[in-house]
């Protein structure tokens, strides 16, 4: 078979093409392919919902690719390792209520997972500005990120959301937007964004659950991202969290789709 390059180049601009004009109109919206993020998408995706993602990096997976200072092992309790079984990552029990997986078998799985449950998933794209109708969220603004890193002035276009989740980890990208573009007043208790604390897994494990809602009319915030919002602590290289946290915002966000 001779190969044609005009035809290779075709193919990927057509079949990109498909792609994203199929999603310019969608139920939710993430930013951010965390492993939060990622198992939101599988869930919502898996009920139905038709879920795009959008990782301003080259690769999806967020953190949980280094494990614990590049030492490619991550650590799960009892309620994340049940989740790592539904999503077929092998885990090994460690001691009493901690459990290791292989950080690269966790990530690429659960990856494979999201996009056979039909997810749409965008890398190299990056949210600049929400759309806001009625002072709600109504869909994100996009751009190339080789556009934002070389400071380029050019347009972005926009994607239409039911809802929106904010899983871009610590740097809660989307919130900082809100905050600072439509001077709005967050559901946190001072209205703003309350701030990363320093290190404490126990506590920020527990409290990612509790910040996994919704912090501006039909955004939500999952994983550490949540806790950044919600001014509690980082938990470091577990991620049981995590995954509990994208659980729990697809199952949040999934019963207000089914009431509308």
């Amino acid at each position: 078979m001779h190969l044609n390059e005009k035809t290779i180049t075709e193919a990927i601009i057509k079949r990109y093409t498909e792609k994203l004009l199929d999603s310019l109109k969608c139920d939710v919206a993430i930013v951010g392919g965390g492993p939060s993020g990622l198992v939101a998408a599988a869930e919502l995706a898996g009920a139905g919902w038709k879920t795009c993602l959008f990782e301003r990096k080259l690769s999806i997976g967020g953190g949980m690719w280094g494990g614990g200072m590049m030492m490619n092992e991550i650590v799960v309790q009892e309620e994340g390792k049940e989740i790592l079984d539904e999503y077929d990552v092998q885990t090994r029990s460690f001691s009493k209520g901690y459990y290791t997986a292989d950080s690269v078998e966790a990530v690429s799985t659960i990856c494979s997972k999201t996009v056979k449950a039909g997810v749409r998933i965008f890398n190299l794209i990056s949210v600049e500005d929400i759309l806001l109708r009625d002072k709600e969220a109504a869909g994100i603004v996009i751009n190339w990120t080789a556009v934002e890193m070389a400071s380029l002035h050019v347009d972005p276009l926009t994607i239409e959301s039911k809802f929106i989740i904010d899983t871009t980890g610590h740097a809660a990208e989307v919130i900082r937007v809100i905050e600072k573009k439509d001077d709005a007043r967050l559901m946190t208790p001072s209205g703003k964004i309350e701030g990363e604390r320093s290190l404490w897994a126990d506590r920020a494990e527990q409290t990612t659950l509790e910040n996994t809602r919704e912090v501006f009319p039909r955004v939500y915030v999952a994983g550490m991202c949540a806790n950044a919002v919600f001014g509690s602590y980082r938990m470091g290289p577990i991620f049981g969290g995590m995954l509990l946290s994208g659980k729990k915002v697809a199952s949040l966000i999934g019963e207000r789709l089914a009431g509308e």
